[in-house]
């Protein structure tokens, strides 16, 4: 299978004038430059003061501005119409935030509007960040609403008479159009690295896409390997191929021409990145999705253009 790669981008402007354009955003300068696919965060609020500890910064605080942060199907269905035919995502979305019936149907509206190029990526629990300002109580079971959800989207997006009777929600007696172009539905993938993750990747996931090299989630190469074996066993479990999920990691990059010792995995010279990323693809990854520094429109793509000069054809 080929590799892809992806970006991840910041969902928001934090000097937004109201005036956004096509020329504000990276998106167009990531498809000219031969990216698969863009993705962008689910962020619909940042609490000001929270008890859990970010799971993705050595201090446990977010770096995130809780201002012009925008919701991400919109900020994508904007994206849309810049470009002609990289794939557009949420990288993740929190599932548990929106009622299914909401989120099936604006998936599929933008699916349908897209040509079939939407990756739905969800996550598959909360992290305890806001659950008391963002919905009703049973957010806290995330992780049973997030499958439970996730279900009832496949039989929304796959079946014409739909009976769908669960423990969050029940559904009966209705129709649902438009259906996605992607068939049988565009595909789901699960973030996190947890194992009850694990699990959702394997059922109800079409893909695993965690996000690795953080403080508190390394997820190198050794670990990702242990990951991806449990993923394979439980897979064999639900009689399934081993290779039903398709697996992605995502990770900042960095390039430089300084040498350092200790050096950190995915930072360094292109050809030092292009090993690193190459022991994940001998595990059967094929996708990576690069965190792009700063927020910046100049900066980010130009980080864009050296991964894609530099990187990229060594992988090639």
């Amino acid at each position: 299978m080929a590799v892809t790669f992806g970006c991840v981008l910041f969902s928001g402007d934090p000097e937004s004038d109201g005036r956004a354009g096509c020329d504000s955003h990276p998106c167009p300068s990531a498809e000219a430059l031969g990216f698969h696919a863009l993705w962008l965060a689910d962020h619909i609020l940042i609490p000001r003061a929270v008890a859990s500890a970010y799971p993705y910064a050595a201090d446990g605080a977010s770096s995130f501005d809780p201002t012009h942060l925008y919701e991400p199907f919109s900020v994508l269905n904007f994206l849309a119409g810049c470009t002609q035919s990289i794939r557009l995502g949420t990288h993740v979305l929190i599932v548990s935030y929106r009622p299914p019936v909401y989120a099936a149907k604006v998936l599929a509206t933008l699916d349908a509007l897209w040509g079939g190029s939407a990756d739905p990526g969800c996550r598959h629990r909360l992290d305890g960040r806001g659950i008391r300002s963002a919905g009703p109580r049973h957010l806290c079971a995330a992780g049973a609403v997030t499958n439970e959800y996730l279900r009832l989207l496949r039989e929304l997006w796959t079946k014409n008479e739909v009976e769908f009777r669960g423990d969050f929600v029940h559904v009966s007696g209705i129709g649902f159009q438009p259906k996605p172009v992607q068939r049988p539905h565009p595909p789901i993938w699960i973030g996190g690295r947890s194992l009850p993750a694990l699990r959702c990747a394997a059922l109800p996931g079409d893909g695993w896409m965690p996000i690795g090299l953080r403080p508190l989630s390394l997820l190198g190469p050794a670990d990702m390997a242990n990951k991806i074996a449990h993923l394979r066993a439980l897979l064999r479990k639900a009689n399934l191929a081993e290779d039903a999920v398709r697996l992605s990691f995502t990770a900042p990059v960095v390039i430089t021409g300084t040498p350092a010792s200790p050096r950190p995995l995915l930072q360094g010279r292109p050809e030092e990145i292009a090993t690193d990323l190459g022991q994940y693809q001998a595990l059967g990854v094929c996708n990576f999705n690069i965190n792009l520094p700063g927020f910046e429109i100049d900066e980010q793509v130009a980080a864009m253009e050296r991964f894609a000069t530099d990187v990229i054809p060594l992988l090639s």
